[in-house]
């Protein structure tokens, strides 16, 4: 009969993620501004460049509701978006 005992195993313990990586939007928070950005990457043959408007606006949500960490939009590469990029991308899908 044996007992294992699990004197020298570390316990898991949580971290931050790593940039590049963060939890997954379970609750469809930001399902609004996800589907926004895929819709703009299909009507552009899948030109990201013309869909930064709506990649920024979905990081932001992500940011706002802690699905990855607040991180400023310079440092993410959309330094020559305004911040208010996101009310006008509201307003536009609501008319």
């Amino acid at each position: 009969m044996s007992t294992a005992m699990n004197f020298g195993v570390k316990s898991f313990k949580p971290r931050a993620p790593e940039k590049g990586s963060f939890p997954l939007d379970h609750e469809g928070e930001c399902r609004k501004f996800k589907e926004l950005f895929m819709d703009c990457l299909r009507e552009n043959n899948h030109d990201n460049h013309k869909c930064r408007l709506e990649s920024k606006n979905y990081l932001e949500c992500r940011m706002e509701r802690d699905l990855m960490k607040r991180e400023s939009f310079s440092k993410l590469g959309f330094s020559d978006l305004g911040d208010s990029s996101k009310s006008e991308a509201g307003s536009a899908s609501n008319s």
